[in-house]
């Protein structure tokens, strides 16, 4: 496991993610991404994402940070936009030529606004058994937040996106490769899971996936996430689980 990177990939909604970052050091940062483009290339090539200042103590300046934007452009990926902070954060923005997204941050850690874990994405899948007991349940809900999961009685289809906000998801078929499922909650897929399933996606840790059938492009789990080059072979195709643990994604089969 490599606990040295300097920036932090997380899988937000609608295919963008927010590198969060850790060490200023522009050479590493692009060559982490573009070892993450080269692995995955279907999922990261010419992706959107978003560059996060917020875990640095002081903030680069104009020049160090377009050469990290440049260098990212090279790696593969295309940067958007950054992440909201201070007003220093603005400015440079403004010097960049990007915009802010204020609540992208807010949106896809947890919830209560504080900052995420600075674990790394981790690069191989666990391979042991799922625990007994379920992960601890989150705090109930008030009453006028509840709402019953979604159910998708039919396929979810290459291209299409399915969102259940603040409840569950279940998918009483498939999700075909392509296809993209997102929940605050837990997923459940009946089916073959080929595309993508994003769990707690505005930072629930405790939410879970599980599927009949594993073949999934990535799943990810309050941003932490695993693309298919990261699976064992042994559970693809396999039904299994997936979860957090430590802020490290795990993935298991099931009975």
């Amino acid at each position: 496991m490599d606990y040295e990177q300097a920036g932090e990939l997380k899988i937000g909604q609608v295919g963008i993610a927010n590198l969060r970052i850790r060490t200023l050091d522009v050479d590493q940062l692009i060559r982490e991404m573009r070892e993450r483009v080269e692995r995955a290339p279907k999922l990261f090539g010419r992706a959107a994402v978003i560059v996060d200042f917020g875990g640095l103590t002081r903030l680069p300046d104009a020049d160090t940070a377009r050469a990290l934007i440049d260098g990212l452009r090279g790696a593969g990926v295309i940067p958007v936009a950054l992440a909201y902070g201070t007003r220093e954060t603005e400015t440079l923005a403004e010097q960049l030529g990007l915009p802010l997204l204020a609540k992208f941050r807010a949106q896809y850690e947890p919830v209560g606004g504080a900052s995420a874990p600075t674990a790394p994405a981790p690069r191989q899948a666990a391979t042991e058994t799922a625990p007994a007991k379920a992960a601890a349940a989150p705090a109930a809900p008030k009453a006028a937040d509840t709402k019953p999961g979604l159910v998708q009685k039919t396929p979810v289809r290459s291209g299409q996106q399915l969102y259940a906000e603040n409840r569950d998801l279940t998918v009483l078929s498939t999700v075909g490769a392509g296809a993209e499922v997102i929940s605050d909650g837990s997923i459940h897929v009946y089916g073959a899971l080929r595309g993508r399933a994003l769990a707690g996606a505005r930072g629930n840790a405790d939410a879970r996936i599980f599927c009949r059938e594993f073949h999934a492009e990535l799943v990810a789990v309050a941003g932490h996430y695993k693309v298919m080059e990261d699976v064992p072979k042994e559970l693809r195709g396999k039904a299994v689980q997936i979860w957090l643990d430590q802020d490290q994604l795990k993935i298991a089969a099931q009975d």
